[in-house]
Protein backbone atom coordinates (compact mmCIF):
# COMPACT_ATOMS: atom_id res chain seq x y z
CA UNK A 1 0.00 0.00 0.00
CA UNK A 2 3.04 2.28 -0.40
CA UNK A 3 3.08 2.92 3.35
CA UNK A 4 6.19 1.73 5.15
CA UNK A 5 4.38 1.73 8.48
CA UNK A 6 2.31 -1.24 7.25
CA UNK A 7 5.30 -3.23 5.95
CA UNK A 8 6.12 -6.14 8.26
CA UNK A 9 9.84 -6.76 7.88
CA UNK A 10 10.74 -9.64 10.23
CA UNK A 11 9.52 -12.03 12.89
CA UNK A 12 11.60 -13.70 15.60
CA UNK A 13 10.89 -16.33 18.26
CA UNK A 14 13.39 -17.61 20.83
CA UNK A 15 13.75 -18.20 24.56
CA UNK A 16 15.84 -16.19 26.98
CA UNK A 17 16.27 -15.45 30.69
CA UNK A 18 15.73 -19.02 31.74
CA UNK A 19 12.35 -20.00 30.34
CA UNK A 20 10.79 -16.89 28.81
CA UNK A 21 9.49 -16.96 25.25
CA UNK A 22 10.51 -13.88 23.28
CA UNK A 23 8.41 -12.79 20.30
CA UNK A 24 9.54 -9.88 18.09
CA UNK A 25 7.63 -8.29 15.22
CA UNK A 26 9.43 -5.61 13.20
CA UNK A 27 7.89 -3.23 10.69
CA UNK A 28 8.59 -0.05 8.74
CA UNK A 29 11.88 -0.54 6.84
CA UNK A 30 14.20 2.46 6.76
CA UNK A 31 12.34 4.00 9.73
CA UNK A 32 11.67 6.80 10.37
CA UNK A 33 12.08 7.80 6.71
CA UNK A 34 9.04 5.75 5.64
CA UNK A 35 6.91 6.91 8.60
CA UNK A 36 7.89 8.44 11.91
CA UNK A 37 5.14 6.80 14.03
CA UNK A 38 3.09 3.61 13.94
CA UNK A 39 -0.07 3.72 11.83
CA UNK A 40 -2.94 4.72 14.18
CA UNK A 41 -5.54 2.79 12.13
CA UNK A 42 -3.53 -0.45 12.05
CA UNK A 43 -3.45 -3.63 14.11
CA UNK A 44 0.02 -5.14 14.52
CA UNK A 45 -0.43 -8.74 15.57
CA UNK A 46 1.61 -11.75 16.68
CA UNK A 47 -0.33 -15.02 16.29
CA UNK A 48 0.56 -18.20 18.15
CA UNK A 49 -0.65 -21.71 17.27
CA UNK A 50 -0.38 -24.02 20.28
CA UNK A 51 -1.94 -27.23 18.89
CA UNK A 52 -0.42 -27.61 15.42
CA UNK A 53 -3.49 -26.83 13.31
CA UNK A 54 -2.01 -23.63 11.79
CA UNK A 55 -4.74 -21.50 13.35
CA UNK A 56 -4.24 -18.87 16.03
CA UNK A 57 -4.93 -20.03 19.57
CA UNK A 58 -3.37 -16.94 21.15
CA UNK A 59 -3.09 -13.53 19.50
CA UNK A 60 -1.31 -10.44 20.78
CA UNK A 61 -2.60 -7.27 19.09
CA UNK A 62 -0.90 -3.89 19.39
CA UNK A 63 -2.88 -0.78 18.47
CA UNK A 64 -1.62 2.80 18.54
CA UNK A 65 -2.94 6.25 19.28
CA UNK A 66 -2.81 9.09 16.80
CA UNK A 67 0.47 10.94 17.42
CA UNK A 68 0.33 14.36 19.03
CA UNK A 69 1.79 17.44 17.37
CA UNK A 70 5.02 16.66 19.21
CA UNK A 71 5.06 13.12 17.80
CA UNK A 72 4.18 11.44 21.10
CA UNK A 73 2.37 8.13 20.62
CA UNK A 74 1.04 5.40 22.91
CA UNK A 75 0.07 1.75 22.43
CA UNK A 76 -2.43 -0.68 23.90
CA UNK A 77 -1.85 -4.45 23.94
CA UNK A 78 -4.65 -7.04 23.81
CA UNK A 79 -4.44 -10.78 24.31
CA UNK A 80 -7.12 -12.94 22.66
CA UNK A 81 -7.49 -16.70 23.15
CA UNK A 82 -9.32 -19.51 21.40
CA UNK A 83 -11.89 -18.61 18.76
CA UNK A 84 -11.47 -14.90 19.49
CA UNK A 85 -7.81 -15.15 18.50
CA UNK A 86 -8.83 -16.00 14.93
CA UNK A 87 -10.43 -12.63 14.29
CA UNK A 88 -8.07 -10.03 12.85
CA UNK A 89 -9.61 -7.40 15.11
CA UNK A 90 -7.82 -6.40 18.30
CA UNK A 91 -9.80 -8.17 20.99
CA UNK A 92 -9.62 -10.07 24.23
CA UNK A 93 -8.33 -8.64 27.48
CA UNK A 94 -6.14 -5.58 27.67
CA UNK A 95 -2.66 -6.30 29.00
CA UNK A 96 -1.61 -2.63 29.03
CA UNK A 97 -3.30 0.60 27.97
CA UNK A 98 -1.80 3.83 26.62
CA UNK A 99 1.82 2.98 27.30
CA UNK A 100 4.56 5.08 25.64
CA UNK A 101 6.10 4.29 22.27
CA UNK A 102 9.84 4.96 22.41
CA UNK A 103 10.75 7.01 19.33
CA UNK A 104 14.11 8.23 20.62
CA UNK A 105 17.38 6.47 21.33
CA UNK A 106 16.43 4.73 24.58
CA UNK A 107 13.85 1.95 24.85
CA UNK A 108 10.87 2.01 27.18
CA UNK A 109 10.43 -1.29 29.02
CA UNK A 110 6.92 -1.89 30.31
CA UNK A 111 6.04 -4.72 32.72
CA UNK A 112 2.50 -5.92 33.36
CA UNK A 113 2.10 -9.09 35.40
CA UNK A 114 4.08 -11.85 33.65
CA UNK A 115 4.49 -9.78 30.45
CA UNK A 116 7.37 -7.56 29.48
CA UNK A 117 7.25 -5.39 26.35
CA UNK A 118 9.08 -2.64 24.52
CA UNK A 119 7.79 -0.82 21.45
CA UNK A 120 9.48 1.78 19.27
CA UNK A 121 12.33 2.79 17.01
CA UNK A 122 15.28 0.37 17.05
CA UNK A 123 18.22 -0.73 14.92
CA UNK A 124 17.30 -3.24 12.21
CA UNK A 125 18.87 -6.67 12.94
CA UNK A 126 18.37 -7.89 9.35
CA UNK A 127 21.64 -8.51 7.49
CA UNK A 128 22.03 -9.37 3.80
CA UNK A 129 23.73 -8.25 0.60
CA UNK A 130 20.52 -7.12 -1.09
CA UNK A 131 22.41 -5.37 -3.87
CA UNK A 132 24.17 -8.61 -4.73
CA UNK A 133 20.90 -10.55 -4.62
CA UNK A 134 19.38 -8.09 -7.06
CA UNK A 135 22.39 -8.48 -9.34
CA UNK A 136 22.13 -12.26 -9.89
CA UNK A 137 24.02 -13.11 -6.68
CA UNK A 138 27.17 -11.19 -7.60
CA UNK A 139 28.17 -10.30 -4.06
CA UNK A 140 29.26 -6.77 -3.14
CA UNK A 141 30.18 -7.35 0.50
CA UNK A 142 27.77 -4.58 1.54
CA UNK A 143 25.25 -5.26 4.29
CA UNK A 144 22.06 -3.44 3.34
CA UNK A 145 20.81 -3.38 6.92
CA UNK A 146 24.00 -2.14 8.57
CA UNK A 147 22.73 1.42 9.07
CA UNK A 148 18.95 0.88 8.95
CA UNK A 149 16.26 1.23 11.61
CA UNK A 150 12.86 -0.38 12.04
CA UNK A 151 9.90 -0.11 14.39
CA UNK A 152 10.24 -3.01 16.80
CA UNK A 153 7.61 -4.73 18.95
CA UNK A 154 9.29 -6.93 21.56
CA UNK A 155 7.18 -9.06 23.90
CA UNK A 156 8.20 -11.80 26.30
CA UNK A 157 6.55 -13.87 28.98
CA UNK A 158 7.07 -17.14 30.89
CA UNK A 159 6.82 -19.91 28.31
CA UNK A 160 3.91 -21.54 30.15
CA UNK A 161 1.81 -18.41 29.45
CA UNK A 162 1.50 -19.68 25.87
CA UNK A 163 1.22 -23.42 26.38
CA UNK A 164 2.58 -26.33 28.37
CA UNK A 165 3.57 -28.01 25.10
CA UNK A 166 6.97 -26.64 24.06
CA UNK A 167 6.05 -26.67 20.35
CA UNK A 168 4.38 -23.51 19.06
CA UNK A 169 3.84 -21.89 15.66
CA UNK A 170 4.16 -18.14 15.20
CA UNK A 171 3.30 -15.68 12.44
CA UNK A 172 2.74 -11.95 12.17
CA UNK A 173 0.08 -9.84 10.52
CA UNK A 174 -0.45 -6.13 9.91
CA UNK A 175 -3.97 -4.94 9.11
CA UNK A 176 -5.35 -1.44 8.54
CA UNK A 177 -8.86 -0.05 8.78
CA UNK A 178 -10.22 1.28 5.50
CA UNK A 179 -13.79 2.44 4.92
CA UNK A 180 -14.76 0.97 8.27
CA UNK A 181 -13.34 -2.48 7.56
CA UNK A 182 -10.09 -4.09 8.68
CA UNK A 183 -7.92 -5.11 5.72
CA UNK A 184 -4.96 -7.47 6.14
CA UNK A 185 -2.09 -5.94 4.17
CA UNK A 186 0.91 -8.01 5.27
CA UNK A 187 1.42 -11.36 6.95
CA UNK A 188 4.11 -13.97 7.21
CA UNK A 189 6.59 -15.86 9.31
CA UNK A 190 9.43 -17.22 7.19
CA UNK A 191 11.75 -14.55 5.83
CA UNK A 192 11.86 -13.73 2.10
CA UNK A 193 9.28 -16.26 0.95
CA UNK A 194 6.99 -13.65 -0.59
CA UNK A 195 9.92 -11.97 -2.34
CA UNK A 196 11.08 -15.22 -3.96
CA UNK A 197 7.92 -17.30 -4.33
CA UNK A 198 4.91 -15.03 -4.83
CA UNK A 199 4.10 -13.31 -8.10
CA UNK A 200 3.06 -9.67 -7.75
CA UNK A 201 -0.53 -10.38 -8.74
CA UNK A 202 -1.11 -12.83 -5.87
CA UNK A 203 0.53 -10.88 -3.04
CA UNK A 204 -2.67 -9.15 -1.90
CA UNK A 205 -4.50 -12.47 -1.68
CA UNK A 206 -1.55 -14.04 0.12
CA UNK A 207 -1.41 -11.26 2.71
CA UNK A 208 -5.14 -11.54 3.34
CA UNK A 209 -5.04 -15.33 3.64
CA UNK A 210 -4.68 -17.74 6.52
CA UNK A 211 -1.78 -20.17 7.04
CA UNK A 212 -4.20 -23.09 7.36
CA UNK A 213 -4.92 -22.76 3.62
CA UNK A 214 -1.31 -22.21 2.51
CA UNK A 215 -0.41 -25.80 1.66
CA UNK A 216 -3.37 -26.36 -0.64
CA UNK A 217 -3.15 -22.91 -2.23
CA UNK A 218 0.58 -22.47 -2.78
CA UNK A 219 2.13 -25.92 -3.07
CA UNK A 220 1.72 -26.05 -6.86
CA UNK A 221 2.94 -22.53 -7.75
CA UNK A 222 5.81 -22.66 -5.26
CA UNK A 223 6.85 -26.08 -6.56
CA UNK A 224 7.03 -24.49 -10.00
CA UNK A 225 9.37 -21.80 -8.63
CA UNK A 226 11.76 -24.44 -7.31
CA UNK A 227 11.49 -26.48 -10.51
CA UNK A 228 12.38 -23.37 -12.52
CA UNK A 229 15.76 -23.23 -10.77
CA UNK A 230 16.65 -26.55 -12.37
CA UNK A 231 17.67 -28.00 -9.01
CA UNK A 232 14.46 -29.83 -8.04
CA UNK A 233 12.06 -32.44 -9.28
CA UNK A 234 8.46 -32.38 -8.00
CA UNK A 235 9.04 -34.81 -5.13
CA UNK A 236 12.14 -32.98 -3.87
CA UNK A 237 10.39 -29.61 -4.18
CA UNK A 238 7.41 -30.78 -2.12
CA UNK A 239 9.67 -32.10 0.62
CA UNK A 240 11.67 -28.86 0.71
CA UNK A 241 8.57 -26.69 0.84
CA UNK A 242 7.37 -28.40 4.00
CA UNK A 243 9.83 -26.15 5.84
CA UNK A 244 8.03 -22.95 4.81
CA UNK A 245 4.50 -24.08 3.95
CA UNK A 246 2.29 -23.29 5.74
CA UNK A 247 3.96 -19.93 6.40
CA UNK A 248 4.20 -20.52 10.15
CA UNK A 249 7.47 -20.39 12.08
CA UNK A 250 7.54 -23.61 14.10
CA UNK A 251 9.48 -23.48 17.34
CA UNK A 252 10.13 -26.41 19.66
CA UNK A 253 11.14 -24.58 22.80
CA UNK A 254 12.70 -27.71 24.29
CA UNK A 255 15.48 -27.33 21.70
CA UNK A 256 17.86 -24.47 20.89
CA UNK A 257 16.38 -21.76 18.71
CA UNK A 258 18.17 -21.90 15.35
CA UNK A 259 16.21 -21.11 12.20
CA UNK A 260 13.97 -22.79 11.06
CA UNK A 261 13.34 -23.96 14.64
CA UNK A 262 12.33 -20.50 15.79
CA UNK A 263 14.58 -17.64 14.81
CA UNK A 264 17.16 -15.61 16.69
CA UNK A 265 18.46 -12.16 15.81
CA UNK A 266 21.74 -13.63 14.54
CA UNK A 267 20.40 -16.42 12.32
CA UNK A 268 21.55 -16.04 8.70
CA UNK A 269 18.12 -16.47 7.17
CA UNK A 270 18.96 -14.96 3.77
CA UNK A 271 21.67 -17.55 3.19
CA UNK A 272 19.21 -20.24 4.29
CA UNK A 273 16.70 -19.06 1.70
CA UNK A 274 19.28 -18.81 -1.11
CA UNK A 275 20.57 -22.28 -0.21
CA UNK A 276 16.99 -23.56 -0.47
CA UNK A 277 16.51 -22.04 -3.91
CA UNK A 278 19.89 -23.11 -5.31
CA UNK A 279 20.41 -26.31 -3.29
CA UNK A 280 23.64 -24.81 -2.02
CA UNK A 281 25.02 -23.90 -5.45
CA UNK A 282 25.33 -20.16 -4.68
CA UNK A 283 28.39 -19.24 -2.56
CA UNK A 284 27.78 -17.61 0.83
CA UNK A 285 27.69 -13.81 0.66
CA UNK A 286 29.75 -13.56 3.83
CA UNK A 287 27.55 -10.96 5.55
CA UNK A 288 27.69 -11.35 9.33
CA UNK A 289 25.18 -10.58 12.11
CA UNK A 290 25.05 -7.09 13.52
CA UNK A 291 27.20 -6.30 16.53
CA UNK A 292 24.90 -3.67 18.09
CA UNK A 293 22.38 -6.16 19.48
CA UNK A 294 21.69 -5.84 23.20
CA UNK A 295 22.50 -8.83 25.46
CA UNK A 296 19.29 -8.32 27.41
CA UNK A 297 15.68 -7.29 26.81
CA UNK A 298 14.64 -5.70 24.43
CA UNK A 299 17.57 -7.18 22.45
CA UNK A 300 17.22 -4.88 19.41
CA UNK A 301 20.05 -2.35 19.14
CA UNK A 302 20.08 1.41 19.63
CA UNK A 303 18.70 3.26 16.58
CA UNK A 304 21.18 4.62 14.06
CA UNK A 305 21.32 8.40 13.56
CA UNK A 306 19.07 9.74 10.85
CA UNK A 307 20.95 10.13 7.56
CA UNK A 308 22.14 13.64 6.80
CA UNK A 309 21.32 15.43 3.55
Amino acid sequence: MDDGRLDMTDLFAFTADGDRTVLILNANPVAPTMGDTYHPDAVYRINVDTDGDNQADVAFSFVFSSPTQDGVQTFTLYRADGEQARSHEAGGRQIVTDEPVALGQSPEIIISGPYRMSVGLRSDPFFADLEGIGNDFKWTGKDWGADKNIFGIVLDMPSAELSADPVIGVWGRVSVRQDGRLKSVDRGAHPSVTAYFNQEEVKDAYNAGEPAQDWDTYLEPWTAVLAHTGQYDTKDAEQTLRTILPDVLRYDRSKPAVYPNGRTLTDDVETARIDMLSRGKVPNAGITPHTDLLPDFPYLGTPHPAPTA
